[in-house]
């Protein structure tokens, strides 16, 4: 797998082409969401701003001084199409199938949808590298999961990076690309190791066992944190020049926060755009959103 990367990484220096993914007519949906996205009656013009970079990936209403935010406390990658965004759209639809079981025929109709799903948003929001990445992990995950193949984070890794480079050879040339590669890595491989380091909590009173799990899972989301960071730490810094100091912090409270932000405002809009929107949907999405930045501003002021 790394060889096929860095032989793609040589081959995209010579081929300047391409592969459209993108008809135009699906990119439009992307401009039509923000549209509605700006639409919202939030009394804060920041949320309608950070909610359509989430969302949609234009930064364009971001002013400087919200830039400067996510940029000094380290939440720059939150804003980028990533793999955070589509697994919340992936959790979505995965949730609002449920219902229909787990025979086989409901097994292979909850892939077909879910794959369509998220490789419909990742078109209509330009299909950028990072994104493209993320979907191709849920495909690769599903269709294993479907017709009962044994998977694990690396060998898909390894699998979506040979897609992607055939694909497109010169998407290796993108930061975005090669960060969310580098992330995935310290996942794979790292993130394993770290999260095993907090004890078995076997054998611990009854009394202690939930806040054990509390506990544990705070770790877990820290070494998550750090797993990432260790692998896009350096390319980081040779880009950018600048190293998070408070990443840990960042992540702890922003994704979270992103993570309930994301789906309160995809429901707010669409019940906005049918004009059926309860003040009190628009009301936690705008504390959500705000909550975020005043987060991130405390943060960056460290």
């Amino acid at each position: 797998g790394l060889l096929t990367g860095f032989t793609h990484r040589l081959a995209s220096i010579a081929i300047n082409t391409d592969f459209t993914l993108v008809p135009d007519w699906l990119a439009g949906l992307g401009v039509r969401m923000k549209q509605r996205i700006d639409s919202l009656p939030f009394s804060h013009n920041s949320t309608n701003a950070v909610i359509s970079a989430l969302i949609t990936g234009d930064r364009s209403d971001l002013t400087k001084e919200l830039s400067s935010i996510f940029r000094e406390s380290g939440a720059s990658h939150i804003l980028a199409l990533s793999g955070l965004h589509l697994g919340i759209i992936y959790g979505l639809v995965r949730y609002s199938l449920s219902a229909i079981g787990n025979s086989r025929t409901a097994i292979y109709t909850k892939a077909i949808i879910t794959i369509a799903a998220c490789g419909f948003y990742t078109l209509a929001t330009g299909a950028g590298p990072s994104i493209v990445r993320a979907f191709l992990f849920i495909l690769l995950n599903e269709t294993a999961r479907a017709t009962h193949r044994h998977h694990t984070t690396a060998s898909v890794l390894f699998a979506a990076l040979i897609i992607q480079v055939v694909l497109s050879p010169a998407s290796v040339r993108s930061v975005g690309f090669q960060l969310s590669y580098a992330a995935m890595a310290g996942i794979a491989f790292i993130y394993p190791w770290l999260r095993d380091f907090w004890p078995s909590d076997e054998g611990d009173p009854t009394s202690l066992r939930s806040r054990m799990n509390i506990m544990r899972r705070v770790w877990e989301a820290a070494s998550l944190s750090i797993a990432c960071q260790i692998t896009t730490g350096p390319l980081a810094y040779m880009y950018f020049r600048s190293l998070p100091g408070n990443f840990l912090l960042t992540n702890l409270l922003a994704l979270p926060l992103t993570t309930a932000l994301i789906p309160a405002a995809l429901v707010t809009t669409a019940l906005h755009s049918a004009g059926i929107c309860p003040d009190a949907a628009i009301r936690v999405t705008e504390w959500l959103a705000q909550t975020l930045l005043r987060s991130l501003e405390i943060i960056a002021a460290m």
